[in-house]
């Protein structure tokens, strides 16, 4: 028993210390006037490739981060239960390959926040009991589908001024992460703390 309150205590401290990070820089952002969104991906230009790796952290306004630090908080701790390694990896490939799909086939406009991240890491959840098929899993993946299912819509080019393509990518991205990353039935979960 005690070994799950580690685990649930580590997991949680994994995803608050990156919502931190991500308010710091918000702070700092927000005295610069917004200037380090420029550090945001701008697509197809090749000075914002190290945008892949920048941009969940920057964001328009503090209500733009607002909105994205429920969902990720949530979703985030639990990717994270499965490990930190598992976590870092997941959250690498979605920047990664959720950003490089924005860069090559996003609309001209800085790209920025963490919905990429959250719409990854509800790619990753769901898309992980779909390969793993085991009671966590499935009720993991119910729980993200009941209360962020909605998501799903943000994948629509609706609003001008929001990122669908970092949704749309960033979930694509977490559904390969998932791929890459399962663990066959049968086997069990390594945790290295």
């Amino acid at each position: 028993m005690r070994d799950v309150a580690d685990n649930w205590f580590a997991s949680f401290k994994i995803i608050l210390y990156l919502i931190i990070l991500m308010w710091l820089v918000e702070a700092v952002n927000n005295v610069l006037s917004h200037r380090l969104n420029v550090f945001g991906i701008y697509p197809r230009d090749p000075h914002t490739l190290p945008g892949i790796f920048l941009w969940p952290f920057l964001h328009g306004n503090f209500q733009h981060l607002i909105v994205n630090t429920t969902p990720l908080f949530v979703l985030g701790f639990f990717v994270a239960l499965r490990g930190a390694w598992v976590f870092l990896k997941s959250a690498l490939l979605i920047l990664v390959f959720g950003g490089l799909g924005v860069w090559i086939f996003g609309r001209e406009a800085y790209h920025i926040g963490a919905s990429g991240l959250v719409f990854g890491f509800f790619g990753f959840l769901v898309t992980l009991a779909i390969y793993e098929r085991n009671i966590t899993t499935f009720a993991i993946a119910f729980f993200a589908v009941f209360y962020y299912g909605g998501l799903i819509f943000g994948v629509l080019p609706t609003d001008r001024f929001v990122s669908w393509e970092g949704h749309l990518f960033g979930l694509m991205a977490g559904m390969f992460s998932a791929k890459l990353l399962a663990v066959p039935q049968g086997r069990r979960i390594r945790r290295i703390r």
